[in-house]
């Protein structure tokens, strides 16, 4: 997966507007920097890494400068909350706080005098049944097929993560189960790994199938198109952050369940 502040750099820039006349030019230095926050929590053992940074613009170096000196505070519906302490510049880590499936979390950064908040809900886990790697229609390129047994009883929204032999892949996997409740489900986790990255015998991978809330689904489909290359006559946009305020970014709390392979 590209990283979405490419996609900043983009919407902080740019757009060319075309018509059959004339070519309208914007300028690409206008836009103000935005906050940008990228967070997770898990059923997994912490501590839990908070990201805070700020966009550049377009003719600027891809490197998205760390804000330092934010309170960053974490809480959950049960009543637990904790500050978060900065390792290093818009770094910052829990030390007390856990995950626990069900709870619903709420995550605010609040820097140069504004307050960004997000909510998140940590849906349950659901066990992966079965993992293998089968080769494509149209190719020879192996991939990783997923099967797991979706929960009739709510609405699911899934982020499956794959990793290659302790590389995690860069490619967005995300699914739900709408019209598909309560069933067994296949995905085939197509990738856009270079031939000579295909998976080979003796590779070591690991799927780990996150349970996420709706608010993270949207946010992942809506940045899919944009970093696989959505139709070049379109405006790329940034997907919908579930922060208020006009920040940047996610705040995904999730459970997880992971299943491993050594391919043959």
């Amino acid at each position: 997966m590209k990283r979405l502040y490419n996609i900043i750099s983009v919407l902080s820039t740019t757009l060319v507007l075309f018509s059959c006349q004339k070519v309208v030019k914007v300028d690409l230095n206008s836009a103000a920097p935005k906050v940008v926050i990228e967070a997770n929590i898990s059923d997994e053992p912490g501590p839990y890494t908070v990201n805070v940074s700020r966009s550049v613009n377009f003719d600027q170096t891809n490197i998205f400068p760390g804000v330092a000196g934010a309170t960053v505070m974490l809480s959950d519906d049960a009543g637990n909350t904790e500050t978060l302490t900065e390792l290093s510049p818009g770094v910052y880590k829990t030390t007390v706080l856990t995950g626990t499936p069900g709870r619903t979390y709420t995550l605010s950064v609040t820097t140069g005098g504004v307050t960004y908040t997000a909510i998140s809900k940590m849906n349950g886990p659901v066990v992966i049944d079965s993992i293998n790697a089968q080769k494509g229609f149209f190719s020879n390129r192996r991939l990783m097929h997923v099967y797991f047994t979706d929960p009739d009883t709510v609405k699911n929204w899934y982020k499956i993560i794959e990793t290659v032999n302790d590389s995690v892949q860069r490619d967005i996997f995300i699914t739900s189960d709408i019209l598909r409740e309560g069933q067994q489900l296949e995905e085939i986790l197509f990738t856009e790994a270079e031939p000579e990255d295909s998976l080979t015998k003796g590779d070591s991978v690991t799927i780990a199938l996150q349970s996420i809330d709706e608010g993270v689904y949207e946010y992942f489909r809506m940045l899919v198109p944009i970093t696989e290359g959505s139709d070049p006559g379109s405006t790329p946009a940034n997907p919908k952050s579930n922060f208020n305020n006009g920040a940047l970014g996610y705040f995904n709390a999730y459970s997880v369940k992971r299943k491993g392979l050594i391919l043959k």
